[in-house]
C-alpha cells in the first residue's frame, strides 16, 4: 500500500521514488506535528505512513517533545511547521510548482483508492487555517 501510494506520487510528480519517498515522509511528519486529521486518517489506512512520518522526522531533526508538539500546534507553531515542510521540501530539490503538484496528487491516490477525501490542498494536509489567522490579524 504504502509502496504502491510512493509510486503513484514518483510517476505523478516525475520524481525518483527515493526522493518521493522523502517528500511524503516530510508530509506526514508535518501534517502529524500539527495534529492535522489527515495524519492519523493516513496512518490509519496505509501500514507504515506513521513510521516512515516518524523516521523523515528524526532525519530531519523535527521536533518530538510532547511541548514541543503542542506548541506547534499553536497559530504561529503551524506557520513554523509549514515553512519547515517547504524548506525541507526544497531541500531534497523540489521547488515550489513541485510542491504544488506534490500535495494533490497524495489527496488524489487517498481518494482514488481509498475514497477518502477533503485533503485536496496544503491547508487540509497540514491543518493550517489560513482564513481564521487572516480573520484574527484583521480584527486586532
Amino acid at each position: 500500500m504504502l509502496n504502491d501510494l510512493i509510486a503513484h506520487i514518483a510517476t505523478i510528480n516525475g520524481l525518483s521514488e527515493s526522493t518521493a519517498k522523502t517528500a511524503l515522509g516530510i508530509v506526514l511528519n508535518s501534517a502529524e506535528r500539527q495534529a492535522s486529521p489527515f495524519a492519523p486518517a493516513m496512518f490509519k489506512t496505509i501500514p507504515g505512513a506513521r513510521a516512515l512520518a516518524a523516521r523523515t522526522g528524526s532525519e530531519f531533526g523535527e521536533a518530538t517533545g510532547i511541548i514541543a508538539r503542542l506548541i506547534e500546534q499553536t497559530p504561529g507553531g503551524k506557520r513554523v511547521v509549514a515553512q519547515s515542510m517547504i524548506t525541507s521540501l526544497h531541500a531534497i530539490g523540489l521547488d515550489h510548482k513541485a510542491i504544488g503538484h506534490l500535495l494533490p496528487s497524495i489527496s488524489a491516490f487517498m481518494e482514488e483508492t481509498y475514497e477518502m477525501t477533503g485533503f485536496g490542498h496544503l491547508g487540509d494536509l497540514i491543518g493550517h487555517d489560513m482564513d481564521a489567522e487572516i480573520s484574527a490579524a484583521k480584527a486586532a
